[in-house]
């Protein structure tokens, strides 16, 4: 029997990465290491490391036509991911980030333009089989409509054994007030560094136990705080921790987190352990800030 899809929801976008030694000086003429086009956006780059892991992976989401939309789906292929649920639109313009990224401080630097490319409705949704996915990964953005698409999975679940159910994760990670009602909708909740300090809370384990209480029973809720690792908490209440494993030379963070919420993602659809995803979650963001782009993720990794 063919394996099932995970499919992840949410943005692709042309990332256009300007590589310098330094962050510039405002008003300067910079000369650039190295430019380059990739594809982003957070669901677009979570099935490219889900990918790369060994998963077969789905995305959905908006596209406007034209080059840079061939350009994005030539990527997908090269990837092997399966873009049957793109949908474009016409009259649109495709969002794109142009990324300053400072190898002397392996930080990244991004300019976003999102004009009018509308995201994926509730309607889009419920045209699409569920049957084919064992795992959804909403990307949080139109949180009124993802939550109409969750309730949608909900009642698909509730005919099917348990060992049939389609898992939901979701990610919280701008901090829009909107974006916090996904907080009960997930059976995996990723809420981002940013968000639990603009809600007040100092560290990873500080915002798993002052969240918890958002999440359903039985979520597990997942914070990452980049070099300091990551925390979980799940329904027996233990908060587990993974320390980061940074490269030895910190060259790119683009992508980090998205890296990190694929590989739990990746560990927990193949029944790993809590405590293995988040380990395995940290190792493979900490390979991905070793050097730019993502080919250079599948590998050997130590247990």
């Amino acid at each position: 029997m063919e394996k099932k899809k995970i499919l992840c929801v949410g943005l692709v976008c042309l990332d256009i990465i300007n590589v310098v030694d330094k962050y510039p000086e405002e008003d300067t003429d910079t000369r650039c290491l190295s430019q380059r086009w990739q594809r982003g956006g957070n669901a677009s780059n979570c099935c490219t490391v889900l990918s790369l892991l060994g998963a077969s992976s789905a995305f959905m989401g908006s596209l406007a036509p034209g080059p840079v939309a061939d350009f994005i789906l030539e990527d997908f292929q090269k990837f092997h991911i399966d873009v049957s649920l793109v949908s474009e639109h016409a009259q649109c313009v495709l969002p794109a980030s142009v990324v300053v990224s400072s190898i002397s401080t392996g930080s990244r630097t991004i300019l976003h333009m999102n004009r009018n490319l509308p995201d994926v409705t509730v309607e889009d949704f419920s045209r699409i089989e569920l049957g084919q996915f064992s795992w959804i990964h909403w990307e949080g953005r139109n949180a009124e409509e993802q939550v109409k698409m969750i309730q949608q999975v909900g009642i698909y679940n509730s005919t099917l054994p348990q060992p049939q159910k389609i898992t939901v994760s979701v990610e919280i990670e701008k901090t829009r007030e909107m974006l916090n009602q996904l907080f009960p909708h997930g059976d995996l909740v990723f809420v981002s560094k940013d968000v639990a300090r603009h809600l007040g809370f100092l560290s990873a384990e500080a915002a798993v136990r002052g969240l918890y209480s958002r999440v359903k029973p039985g979520a597990v809720l997942i914070c990452a705080w980049a070099e300091k690792g990551a925390d979980a908490l799940g329904p027996d209440g233990l908060i587990l921790h993974s320390d980061a494993f940074p490269p030895e030379t910190l060259v790119d963070t683009l992508g980090a987190g998205d890296t990190f919420n694929a590989a739990v993602i990746f560990t927990l659809s193949n029944g790993g352990s809590l405590q293995e995803a988040l380990s395995f979650g940290c190792q493979v963001a900490g390979r991905k800030c070793g050097f730019h782009g993502y080919d250079g993720i599948a590998g050997k990794f130590d247990n």
